[in-house]
């Protein structure tokens, strides 16, 4: 969470500085900031609340000169979000200022001491105490002051620090929060992500944990805590800033879900090469997967409901047990993994916090350890032993939706990869359903463009549950006043059965994010055992219903809703008659594809949904409330 943006060059850094923020506001967007050098005896700086705009309407009317700057846009965790709590900090005399991103587990201890010390305090952050360590140190070189109060510190960051004496410079840091330097001609950059350094450069150095960066405009030095020096060649960047931006779509999240298809083919032709499966970067031995006894998967939000799906695929395919867990409950459990124990850490970013510290309990217990993330270069990606990327390329929306099949691919073809190694899956299934695979990116791209045929119909269904919701409510406060001091039930229930019913908690999963109506996600099993007492309250259920070993069960359960006046959204295989005398409210269709495939096509209906209600009610669609795209913090 949080976003940083840094630029020392020979541009006037301004407006450099605040487009890297608008790529990186899906990080955080309660405040925003940015402190400039510009030969002065003190940085001169800017912050406000509210998002990346508001700072912008103030820099118009007071611009600030110089070249060289940080900026930093926030997602609160110590302190409300107001001015003062807003990055840029600042000392006591002006003269050196920090942006960060992370959380200071002993910051209270350090601001008492600091006090004592005639340090005078602006606001209610843990940052603040930065920068008045750095100045407590500093005897006139900014490195060593880095150095020296990184030592105090205890708990997780990435910083950039500028000082009035020493122009042109920018040192930073990182411990457990993702940093990377941008490498230009005669310039260079810094920020939290990739996709904010694109319009600039493609070539980049990823900070690793423990590491002192510092940056002029021809020169980018590494070293550690302790002033080693740390030698590092730049990487190029294959995605292009097209990729970052929304390509003529009015929302990225519409745009991600569109670009599913395409991504699904990429990821399937540089996996599947002659029939063979390749993981060029695992880098788990033969005879390491051969020892595994048991997997456990890791993960949160969308990422836990792509794990889900993994169980089903990975038992199936390899017989191995599996138990998926959220990372924030595996860590504080002692859970019991070690040898002969395949951990499985799923993340977009490769960057959330609890799944990264369950990779390190799973180490430190002698488990084996895989990531599969988006982010080349992350720190799960370098921590765990064997890594996987899934290429989805920059996912701006924060709802995640490409980053969700992309995993589900990637479990697929693990799986696959699995047990066709361990001898556990036929080799004549296993061809067949690689050749399955490579006809579902087809598959996604028709029901897309179903859509878009009946765009203005979805549309119309959206408009028609908002004053059905509305209604509801009034009706529903009008019987009793007091209920306006609680909510009502969730009005949105999703089911589904088997491998589908992970995706029934990532379709409430995506409306409750983006649009705020609660809903709730249940196997439809499940349905008798409590969520039917909300039928009456609640009469929108979305069934996943495509053929399957347990469609008739999934028809019976859409009787049981019918009865009770449910109105019933059922997705289902396309040709399928018997749901039509059921006569549901509305119907899609998706097309056939075998059960154990359907959630990579099954999931895009949902998401679909939840993009046209939170477009219907006039949401933030990009940036819901509350949220960031990045979890780098507990």
């Amino acid at each position: 969470m949080c976003g940083i943006f840094g630029y020392t060059g020979g541009k006037q850094a301004q407006n450099l500085v605040i487009q890297g923020l608008k790529h990186l506001e899906y990080r955080g967007y309660d405040s925003s900031g940015v402190a400039i050098q510009n030969g002065a005896k003190a940085i001169h700086f800017e912050k406000t609340q509210g998002k990346i705009r508001n700072l912008e309407e103030i820099l118009k009317k007071h611009p600030l000169q110089g070249k060289t700057a940080i900026g930093h846009t926030r997602w609160a965790t110590h302190g409300t979000p107001n001015d003062l709590n807003a990055h840029p900090h600042l000392d006591n005399h002006s003269q050196i200022a920090v942006v960060h991103n992370g959380i200071i587990e002993n910051y209270f201890d350090l601001k008492q001491n600091l006090k004592k010390h005639g340090a005078r305090f602006r606001s209610e952050t843990d940052t603040e105490v930065i920068v008045h360590l750095v100045a407590k140190y500093y005897k006139g070189n900014l490195e060593n002051a880095v150095r020296r109060a990184l030592k105090d510190i205890r708990g997780t960051y990435a910083i950039a620090v500028i000082c009035s004496k020493e122009p042109g410079k920018i040192v930073a840091a990182r411990l457990d929060s993702p940093l990377v330097v941008g490498i230009g001609r005669e310039e260079n950059f810094l920020a939290s992500d990739v996709s904010a350094l694109l319009d600039h450069t493609d070539r980049v150095i990823y900070v690793e944990n423990g590491e002192v960066i510092t940056l002029s405009d021809r020169a980018v030095s590494i070293t550690d805590l302790s002033g080693k020096p740390v030698k590092r060649v730049p990487v190029k960047i294959q995605w292009t800033i097209t990729q970052a931006k929304k390509g003529g779509y009015p929302h990225f999240m519409i745009k991600e879900i569109f670009e599913q298809p395409e991504i699904l083919t990429a990821i399937l032709r540089e996996r599947i090469q002659k029939s063979k499966i390749i993981f060029e970067e695992l880098k788990i031995s033969a005879a390491e997967l051969k020892s595994v006894k048991r997997i456990v998967i890791i993960a949160c939000g969308t990422a836990y409901h792509a794990g889900l799906v993994g169980k089903y695929i990975l038992e199936e395919f390899t017989n191995i047990p599996v138990w998926v867990d959220t990372s924030s409950e595996f860590r504080y459990r002692d859970p019991k993994v070690g040898k002969g124990d395949l951990v499985i850490a799923i993340s977009q970013s490769g960057e959330t916090a609890d799944t990264l510290a369950g990779i390190r309990e799973a180490k430190m217990k002698k488990a084996l350890t895989l990531t599969i993330c988006n982010v080349l270069g992350s720190t799960m990606s370098r921590e765990a032993k064997g890594v996987i990327y899934t290429h989805a390329g920059p996912e701006i929306a924060v709802a995640s939706t490409k980053a969700y099949t992309a995993q589900l691919a990637t479990l697929y073809l693990l799986g696959l990869y699995l047990g066709n190694f361990l001898k556990t899956l036929p080799e004549k299934r296993f061809h067949a359903l690689v050749k399955e695979l490579f006809r579902v990116p087809s598959m996604m791209q028709k029901v897309l463009d179903q859509y878009k045929k009946e765009e203005k119909d979805w549309a119309a269904k959206a408009h028609d549950f908002n004053k059905r919701y509305h209604a509801q409510l009034e009706k529903y406060y009008k019987a009793d006043p007091e209920k306006r001091k609680r909510s009502p039930n969730g009005f949105f229930l999703y089911l589904g059965r088997g491998i589908n019913y992970p995706n029934a908690l990532e379709g409430a999963l995506k409306l409750k994010e983006i649009s705020y109506i609660p809903a709730e996600g249940y196997p439809a099993g499940e349905m008798k055992h409590g969520p039917i007492a909300l039928i009456d309250e609640n009469p929108w259920v979305i069934c996943l219903a495509p053929q399957s070993k347990t469609y008739e069960k999934m028809i019976s359960n859409i009787q049981e809703i019918k009865a009770r006046g449910g109105m019933v959204i059922p997705v289902v295989t396309e040709g399928d008659k018997e749901i039509y005398k059921l006569k549901p409210f509305y119907t899609i269709e998706i097309p056939k594809v075998s059960e154990i495939l359907s959630p990579l096509v099954a999931v895009l209906p949902l998401q679909l949904i939840a993009y046209c209600v939170a477009k219907e009610f006039g949401e933030d669609i990009d940036q819901p409330r509350n949220l960031a795209k990045s979890v780098t913090v507990e």
